[in-house]
């Protein structure tokens, strides 16, 4: 798993068991592999690059990660059944027909000699679907006794179940946001919120962010970089005021579109399950609570869990796919139909 927020690659080896039609899990070995700084910038610069340098870099940063997951199964000994590879994210366009993730399945499939599932989107944006969020098939099934869940990664989201169907959709940038903010002090992220929670809230620049347009439509919805360059990018950058007080009214932002989704549920003692990179992001956390109030119960789970729900439900997509099951939902992308989505490559 590969996110928005680019600062690396995610390897998670897990069991799924089958029980009386209920799916359980077991995280086995996880490792977080750090991106060097030329490979960032690749990644960063990838939404500018032409069609033959996207091409190629689709295969080179394939054998790349097939040299990690080569590493990581002799480091743990480990004899996997099959790679699930959600790749990275480089074009997200699905008003347009098409979302693109690197990482070649081929490439990772030659290197590894292991089968290898991947592009786990395209199906159901040629459904009419978003092709996004994904994870909601892996909430629903897999973290039942939660109300909602909510990842904080480069980008927020939530899934739910309403009326007997999951609801899921992008809510707002988080960590690609206060990243962008930090890497402008040298710094790769504001580590527990600290500098954030000694600025000042800009009532001006939090009025633009919170009145962008994104926030009125109605789900399914979904966000990408291209969004986050085009519409947050500039309202930032136009500010004179300091970084420590843009990164405070960035968490008064997210925290205040977060709680509007959570808010809109409309369920007594809500259960929230908050996962991803934000939620070790412990000013964050602390305001979303004061936030949410007391009808809200915010569940911040073990660390690894945190750090891996997403490449262990995308293991999870993985299996879905092999036994020929529904992995994505027409309910939360807006598909016109339920469909199991995975293209397999064999060494």
């Amino acid at each position: 798993m590969s996110g928005t927020s680019r600062d690396g690659l995610d390897i998670a080896f897990c069991q799924f068991d089958k029980v009386g039609g209920a799916y359980t899990f077991e995280l086995i070995a996880t490792q977080h592999i750090e991106y060097d700084t030329d490979l960032k910038e690749v990644l960063k610069n990838a939404i500018n690059l032409d069609v033959p340098d996207i091409l190629e870099l689709d295969s080179t940063y394939g054998q790349w990660i097939g040299e990690q997951v080569n590493l990581f199964i002799k480091k743990n000994k480990i004899t996997p059944d099959f790679i699930a590879n959600h790749g990275h994210t480089i074009h997200h366009r699905p008003e347009k027909g098409f979302t693109l993730q690197i990482g070649s399945g081929q490439e990772i499939a030659l290197a590894t000699k292991y089968p290898v599932v991947a592009d786990f989107r395209s199906k159901d944006i040629a459904l009419g679907g978003q092709g996004a969020p994904l994870v909601p098939i892996g909430d629903q099934l897999l973290f039942s006794t939660y109300d909602c869940c909510v990842n904080l990664g480069g980008i927020s989201n939530l899934s739910f179940t309403q009326n007997n169907k999951r609801i899921a959709y992008d809510i707002a940038p988080v960590n690609m946001l206060l990243n962008y903010l930090s890497k402008k002090v040298g710094l790769e992220y504001d580590k527990n919120g600290k500098m954030a929670s000694q600025g000042d809230i800009n009532i001006k620049i939090l009025q633009e962010l919170n009145q962008l347009s994104y926030y009125t439509k109605s789900f399914p919805k979904s966000l990408g970089f291209e969004w986050f360059q085009d519409k947050v990018i500039p309202i930032i950058d136009k500010s004179q005021d300091s970084v420590t007080n843009l990164l405070r009214t960035s968490i008064t932002h997210i925290v205040q579109q977060i709680n509007l989704a959570l808010q809109s549920i409309k369920k007594d003692n809500l259960k929230v399950l908050l996962t991803g990179g934000g939620a070790k992001n412990t000013f964050l956390i602390e305001q979303l609570q004061q936030a949410t109030g007391v009808n809200i119960q915010i569940i911040v789970p073990s660390e690894e869990l945190i750090d891996y729900k997403e490449a262990l439900i995308f293991g999870f997509l993985g299996v879905l796919s092999k036994n020929k099951e529904i992995n994505c939902l027409q309910s939360v992308t807006g598909a016109s139909q339920d469909s199991s989505s995975g293209v397999w490559y064999y060494p």
